[in-house]
């Protein structure tokens, strides 16, 4: 269907744009995968684009979800929002560069979000109009290509900075409304594309173009689309060739085995003369340094040998977070796909959201792939697709273990069922509804047997946190302050206290009321040690037949997750 065309570039456009970038993209995914081979041949450049995208997307539909009034219907019109309730330019576009900074991935996702950043920084210059024409357009794409080549400690033509560029100056020199800049840009960035393999002699021994530039003419593709109605021809290149991807990728300069050991990303919380001083030890430290981000806020990447290194150089600098290292093992970054022996799919895996290194651990040993979630980091669709792959198998059981997550899951599920992977999706809400539903798995079963006995064994399974408030807030059993232990029963503020034990055993002791035959007490490493010892020893003592066990959960958000079946 004919996307209905965007006259101006306001606060809609940018909406659609996101959008249709993360479609382009998620029907792209598998192909960039396939030709990345360089700076490494891991083949995620498709993915940790999409997830890059899909970060931001979230980000904008916040933005207007927070600005709907009025009824005004979620499409919008196509002409300009001068004085209209909903989200200015400004807002949208400065959304969409902070959902993507925070939701980088990879080199190619990071670089991505400071393209977008740069375009924000022009388009949310505040002006008479809240939109703009072709002449800002064409601004922000010269900013956007040039602050990305910036924020790489050692740019190489061949890239998607090359593509960037020639989008840049092809936009340059196109004249008119919108819709003739973005075609202009696009089909400057295509035909760059197409050059690549002669600029990079990785992508010419392997026969490809440049991964994360295909990333970024599919993401000018949905540009001409917001502005036009219709989407371009064919993104791919004459030279892309998937299959010779395949056989080439073992000739790759960063991929024979040399190159460093792991990719470290994390946030950073820093000034910016403290990341310049970053910037100069990491890129002593390793290669591929990208830091992209400002205001305070900074998305770091880099491929070292030393991670711990790195991530301490962070932390010299200011406050990382959400860190993510990633080893280039044995069959991963630095092992052709042609040398990999075929794996045979299993027939049936169980995929799980795990909140903490303790229950992730717990839940391999019983067989299932983990994706591990931590406090204030929900994954996203992509992740959790992602995970499913990485189970290889006909059949998958998702086992989400977050109500708030229950939406992202379902897309996940219905994702992997188009690539012909039979998915069924468990409600599950908390982690201890999953151990109980993984203990009743049992792959020799039909499929849907299995799962209507694991769901309903994590049906039958009420749920606990003890956890502390971090504001005062309003809740089913009273107001809370900041600092107060608080005891949820199936989601809800049941107790409010300021002792852990006591909570604890309150929470326990309503759970119990309505029966039960085993607890399950998972502690979090900031839980006192003695709240496992002292709710075993209540059981024992109020509570003949009920048998209780521990697990060790990790860095897992809540103090205690409790589970009664």
């Amino acid at each position: 269907m004919a996307q209905v065309p965007q006259r101006f570039f306001d606060a809609l456009a940018v909406r659609t744009w996101c959008g249709l970038s993360l479609r382009a993209l998620g029907h792209a995914r598998e192909e960039i995968d396939a030709i990345n081979v360089y700076p490494v041949a891991d083949g995620d450049t498709g993915t940790n684009l999409y997830l890059t995208v899909e970060s931001a997307v979230a980000a904008v539909e916040a933005v207007f979800a927070a600005h709907e009034v009025d009824g005004e219907p979620p499409g919008g019109s196509a002409a300009p929002r001068d004085g209209a309730g909903g989200p200015s330019l400004a807002d949208a576009v400065g959304a969409m560069a902070h959902g993507a900074l925070i939701g980088a991935r990879g080199n190619s996702g990071t670089i991505l979000a400071q393209l977008l950043r740069g375009m924000a920084q022009v388009l949310s210059v505040r002006s008479d109009t809240d939109h703009t024409g072709g002449q800002g357009l064409q601004r922000a794409l010269r900013h956007a290509a040039a602050s990305a080549r910036q924020a790489v400690a050692h740019p190489v033509e061949g890239t998607v900075l090359t593509v960037a560029s020639a989008a840049a100056d092809a936009a340059d020199a196109a004249g008119g409304d919108c819709a003739e800049v973005a075609r202009a840009a696009y089909e400057g960035a295509r035909a760059a594309l197409a050059a690549t393999p002669g600029q990079l002699a990785a992508l010419e021994r392997a026969g490809v173009v440049d991964a994360g530039g295909h990333g970024l003419v599919t993401v000018l593709a949905a540009l001409v689309e917001t502005f036009t109605g219709r989407a371009p021809g064919p993104v791919a290149a004459p030279h892309a060739r998937v299959e010779r991807a395949v056989e080439g990728q073992c000739s790759a300069e960063e991929g024979d085995g040399n190159g460093p050991a792991f990719e470290v990303i994390y946030l950073l919380e820093a000034e910016d003369a403290a990341v310049a001083r970053l910037r100069q030890r990491l890129d002593a430290l390793g290669d591929s340094l990208v830091v992209v981000g400002g205001d305070g806020l900074w998305n770091v990447h880099v491929h070292v040998d030393d991670a711990g290194a790195a991530v301490e150089a962070g932390v010299e600098a200011g406050r990382p977070y959400r860190i993510r290292i990633t080893h280039f093992g044995h069959g991963d970054a630095h092992t052709t796909k042609a040398e990999r022996p075929p794996r045979e799919r299993a027939q049936r895996a169980v995929v799980a959201v795990v909140p903490g290194e303790g229950l992730a651990a717990l839940y391999t040993e019983a067989g299932a792939t983990t994706l591990l979630a931590r406090p204030g980091e929900p994954p996203a669709s992509g992740e959790l697709v992602q995970a499913v792959r990485r189970a290889h198998a006909r059949e998958v059981v998702l086992l989400p273990n977050d109500a708030e997550l229950r939406h992202t899951a379902a897309a996940a599920a219905e994702q992997a069922r188009t690539e012909g992977i039979r998915v069924a999706l468990i409600p599950t809400r908390s982690a201890v509804q999953g151990i109980a539903a993984l203990a009743v798995h049992e792959s020799e079963r039909r499929f849907d047997e299995d799962v209507v006995a694991m769901t309903s064994a994590a049906g039958a399974t009420r749920h606990a946190e003890v956890t502390v408030a971090e504001r005062q807030s309003w809740t089913t059993a009273g107001i809370c302050q900041a600092g107060d232990v608080l005891g949820l029963i199936d989601g809800d503020v049941a107790v409010i206290g300021a002792d852990v034990s006591r909570v604890a055993a309150t929470v326990l002791d309503r759970m119990l009321s309505a029966g039960g035959e085993l607890v399950t007490l998972v502690l979090g490493d900031e839980a006192p040690e003695s709240v496992a010892d002292h709710l075993e020893a209540r059981v024992r003592e109020a509570y003949l037949a009920v048998d209780t066990v521990v697990y060790r959960g990790g860095r897992q958000g809540a103090l205690l997750l409790v589970g009664v079946e």
